[in-house]
């Protein structure tokens, strides 16, 4: 340990005494988020000591050579494979660890059911909402790098959250922005909330350069090394609107007191105004590491890996406001947010198709928002009994056979 790793290590005895003794669990370790989250446990080890952050399981959907690899490294408790047919190949590379391994949907909510103090869920779109409900139950801090499964179920998860006592922070940057500025505030002093977006790779595109737009130019995000699919989300705005859904539900406030702001820098992460003109906002490099180590240590702070703001460099902060018409998707999901009820649920279910259309080569990146609209329009009006957790997951299933149909008539035009 060098000299200044030591000195941070006997100035933050306090942090670790508290910190240390915390299990963590990580659902979707092989993705963006979970890589990220094992890179600020590993640096958290060589500042406060090796038994910092230990991991109590790891899961991945199939990616079972980088589990295997990360299982190794870290030594959890558990690590599990989604896809059944890759349990063989898990148990063999785990052979001789003592790492208990196990396979399926069933096995990652039980993995989330188990012992830890925090369970980071880092799993993509709405197949993370019953292991995070799961995680939840337990009455623990759950950190949630998942919108969607928010935006899918949010009555669900509010009245999860207020029977289990569960503290949920938000590792999105921008909502755990909103979750640091607020610390604690009453949200009925808040006048406005504003999100800030990149813009994406397309932030200058006309609509025609759009329309030829390719997988790989879409996924080239100017400022964040994310996966596929919320790049996309990005480039098309759609990933501002359903965090915008999620900050309505997470935070409790009405739709006409959140706002976006296009800001290209992604230095400020949000804005939060109150009633007297006070406008505080948080800053940080474009790094997700650093809402990461929020999380995983809340509600203290440690060391972490992540890149460090130097505003002298980046120069310049600038801000515009978003163009609807070329961005539809933003409009779209402003519309849902506000009409409620199942409307964000078939909205996250026909983005998830539409967009794994898109990656795939089967419709044009413009057909993305064309097909939400058709697949909103298309949807059952919701009743009261589809407020449980039952009729979510059946109006999903509903939304996307309606919208990979919608998706297959777009491919043979």
């Amino acid at each position: 340990m060098n000299a200044l790793a030591a000195i941070r290590k006997d100035f933050a005895l306090p942090a670790l005494e508290r910190v240390a003794a915390r299990r963590v669990t990580i659902l979707g370790s092989t993705g963006s988020i979970g890589v990220n989250t094992l890179s600020v446990i590993a640096h958290a080890r060589e500042i406060y000591g090796p038994d910092a952050l230990g991991i109590e399981a790891l899961t991945a959907g199939g990616n079972v050579e980088t589990l295997i690899e990360q299982a190794r490294a870290f030594k959890p408790r558990l690590a599990v494979i989604g896809d059944e047919k890759l349990l063989p190949r898990l148990k063999e590379g785990l052979a001789g660890t003592g790492i208990e391994t196990a396979a399926g949907r069933a096995a990652v909510i039980d993995a989330a059911s188990r012992p830890s103090d925090v369970v980071m869920v880092a799993i993509m779109g709405a197949a993370a909402i019953e292991p995070a409900l799961a995680a939840i139950a337990r009455g623990v801090t759950v950190a949630l790098a998942n919108k969607e499964c928010v935006v899918a179920a949010g009555a669900v998860f509010r009245d999860a959250i207020a029977r289990s006592g569960a503290s949920v922070i938000p590792v999105d940057s921008e909502h755990n922005a909103v979750f640091q500025v607020l610390g604690g505030a009453d949200t009925a002093q808040v006048e406005r909330v504003t999100l800030t977006a990149s813009g994406g790779p397309f932030r200058e595109w006309s609509l025609e350069r759009m329309r030829a737009a390719t997988a790989k130019e879409a996924v080239a995000h100017p400022n964040w090394a994310m996966g596929a699919k919320i790049s996309v989300d990005s480039a098309s705005l759609m990933n501002k609107g359903l965090e915008l859904i999620e900050a309505h539900f997470l935070f409790a406030l009405p739709p006409d007191q959140l706002d976006v702001i296009v800001h290209p820098q992604s230095v400020v992460h949000c804005l939060v105004t109150y009633g007297d003109g006070s406008t505080l906002a948080h800053l940080s490099a474009p790094d997700m590491r650093t809402p990461i180590a929020h999380a995983l240590a809340w509600p203290r702070r440690i060391s972490s890996p992540s890149n460090k703001l130097d505003l002298a460099k980046v120069g310049g902060l600038t801000f515009f406001a978003p163009d609807h018409e070329r961005f539809p998707c933003l409009r779209i999901a402003l519309d849902c947010m506000r009409a409620g009820g199942l409307a964000p649920t078939t909205l996250n279910a026909a983005n998830e198709v539409a967009v794994g259309a898109f990656l795939e080569g089967r419709i044009g990146f413009l057909d993305i928002p064309a097909v939400n609209e058709e697949t909103l329009n298309a949807a059952e009006r919701a009743n009261a009994a589809e407020a449980a957790l039952d009729g979510v997951l059946a109006a999903d299933a509903r939304a996307r056979t309606q919208a990979a149909e919608f998706c297959r008539q777009r491919s043979n035009r």
